[in-house]
């Protein structure tokens, strides 16, 4: 992998080489002219990776901010995810891309998600069908889900499908190894949700400290810079213009493997903070 690359290509069951930005922009739980000020500011800065949803309820004010930031569509690459009462057969997945792109005021999709697997009411592989044939419509350019564990990854691959992506929460003290493990295996992109660990001590310890030290950066640039190097798209979040202008500022330096070793040996194991089998909406 090129450690400097600030594109990944995904492919996958439908999908023709889409170029993704390794470095995208989170919205949640930013709302309202909050969001779309927040967005049209990291535009502004250089972001051209918007990750949003509709359960965040900001898809309108994400939409708003990519339409009036001056830059064409296609160098804006939008990704949302749908709710559980969307999954099923092609019309109802259809629809909510429709419904989706009506909130957003958009013509396209770049990437449309399974926001959680939701295996109570058993849909997700027809859904991942349906996503597969919607790419071909020209409203939804990818595809690929979120919050799948191995074992309903599994079921997707062997009804013979791949999903481009599947993003997870992954932060330095939550390496989901298994996972990305699976993920890379079955040709599956990791995107990191989380990469910062919210609300988390992670940011203070030698481990990313020293390395930010060494290199004139900050701790959460180190945390970045970690996930950019085992090769995952992260989507952190910050209303803060500052931070978002570290966040993006991540190609002009290294971690040694002595350093990454380091931060690796934080994860204490411990799954996500929501496990899929049990929470979806």
């Amino acid at each position: 992998m090129n450690n400097n690359a600030q594109h990944v290509t995904l492919k996958g069951s439908g999908v023709a080489d889409v170029d993704i930005p390794v470095v995208g922009f989170g919205t949640w739980p930013l709302t309202g002219p909050e969001c779309t000020a927040s967005v049209t500011r990291a535009l502004g800065l250089g972001y051209r990776h918007v990750d949003t949803a509709e359960n965040y309820g900001n898809e309108a004010a994400v939409g708003l901010a990519v339409r009036d930031s001056g830059l064409a569509r296609e160098d804006v690459f939008v990704t949302t995810k749908f709710n559980k009462d969307s999954h099923g057969d092609a019309a109802t997945v259809r629809l909510s891309a429709e419904r989706a792109l009506e909130r957003m005021d958009l013509d396209y999709l770049d990437l449309f998600l399974i926001h959680w697997p939701n295996p109570a009411q058993d849909l997700y592989v027809q859904t991942c069908e349906s996503l597969v044939d919607l790419v071909g419509t020209g409203l939804v350019r990818s595809w690929g889900v979120s919050n799948f564990k191995p074992a309903q990854l599994q079921r997707v691959l062997d009804a013979g499908m791949v999903p481009p992506v599947n993003q997870v929460q992954v932060d330095p003290e939550h390496a989901q190894r298994g996972v990305e493990r699976f993920n890379a295996a079955s040709g599956v992109v990791t995107a990191a949700y989380s990469p910062l660990a919210r609300g988390s001590e992670v940011l203070k310890l030698a481990e990313l400290v020293d390395p930010a030290d060494r290199v004139g950066r900050t701790p959460a640039q180190v945390a970045l810079r970690w996930h950019i190097q085992q090769g995952r798209i992260v989507v952190p979040r910050s209303a803060n213009e500052e931070r978002q202008r570290q966040n993006l500022d991540l190609f002009d330096f290294a971690l040694t493997e002595d350093e990454m070793a380091r931060i690796d040996a934080l994860d204490t194991g411990e799954g996500p903070r929501l496990d899929s089998d049990e929470f979806g909406h």
